[in-house]
């Protein structure tokens, strides 16, 4: 039974400690960062580590109590220390909009090169009165099929262009745009005015390439300080946890979810498809990240059944 007993610790210490250690250590090594973005998944494995360790002290007071007890304290401060990480998701003030500021509903959805069901697309944005619309891997066949359904009436202001494979990102708005400016980033992300907001709608390489995946968040957030943009929407291919996202946020660009408090949103992977098609959505990559103009109202997740992103929605308002 102790065999039994310290291969269950180890399997559950394993992948606690290589998601800790990854956090810390903020790598450049790819896999550890994409290890970094189960930061979250922490929480339950150092729970259950000091659930079980404490229990098996507590039925060895004569002997061999000893070990367990000292694992049961490391679990403790391993729990501890995820739950300050994770504590910004749930906890914290949120600015209250201006009395009377209207509401602007923003969508993001990335359509992993175009299989996203078009239909449940336009039934987000049409249940959720959707006035900004960005799409990443928006393919020219997914756009057309959207433009039969009626995207181009619901939102008839469009810049951004479709790409056969990853690259494509598109804007569609309810209110005018003005002329896009197309940024440094590996596939297409563009800077442009909605209203009289400044939007970056951006999809940061994935960190499959870290070197790129830096650079891009780099220009996305340079850009972002440069402009001085209300509001980065995107597939930002990062977590609250990655050191990219963390230098946005001390930029000044919060995550809507964050500042609502609305806890753990996963948004990939979605649907059993993709790369991990036994997993749940467990990582939270996709953003609609507002400067201190803006206040958040609340974000919600929303299925699009052939993505593996789930898609994501915010109500944003000018900050009182």
């Amino acid at each position: 039974m102790q065999a039994v007993f310290w291969l269950v610790v180890l399997t559950l210490a394993t992948p606690a400690l290589l998601i800790t250690g990854s956090r810390v250590t903020d790598t450049d090594v790819g896999t550890l960062i994409r290890i970094e973005a189960f930061t979250p998944i922490g929480l339950p494995l150092y729970a259950a580590l000091l659930v079980l360790l404490a229990a098996g002290a507590a039925r060895r007071r004569r002997e061999g109590w000893r070990p367990r007890a000292v694992g049961a304290v490391l679990a403790l401060v391993g729990l501890g220390l995820h739950a300050w990480w994770f504590s910004p998701q749930v906890l914290g003030d949120n600015p209250a909009p201006a009395p009377g500021a209207a509401h602007l509903v923003v969508m993001n959805a990335n359509l992993y090169e175009g299989r996203g069901d078009p239909a449940d697309v336009i039934g987000a944005v049409r249940d959720h009165h959707v006035d900004v619309l960005v799409l990443e891997e928006i393919t020219p066949v997914a756009l057309e099929k959207l433009d039969d359904l009626g995207l181009a009436e619901l939102l008839p202001n469009r810049i951004g262009d479709p790409d056969p494979d990853v690259a494509g990102t598109m804007v569609f708005s309810d209110q005018p745009l003005g002329e896009p400016a197309l940024l440094n980033t590996q596939f297409r992300s563009y800077r442009v005015q909605v209203g009289s907001l400044t939007l970056l709608a951006v999809h940061p390489v994935a960190p499959v390439d870290p070197p790129a995946w830096r650079r891009d968040h780099d220009v996305i957030r340079d850009e972002a300080v440069a402009a001085h943009a209300d509001l980065v929407v995107g597939d930002m291919n990062a977590t609250p946890d990655h050191d990219v996202m963390r230098e946005l946020d001390d930029a000044g660009f919060r995550d809507a979810g964050e500042l609502a408090n609305v806890g753990w949103q996963p948004t990939w992977p979605a649907n059993h498809v993709s790369i991990f098609p036994l997993l749940p959505p467990l990582v939270r990559i996709d953003h609609v990240l507002v400067a201190d103009t803006l206040a958040s109202l609340g974000t919600e997740t929303v299925d699009i059944e052939g993505s593996d992103h789930n898609g994501l929605v915010a109500t944003v308002a000018a900050r009182g």
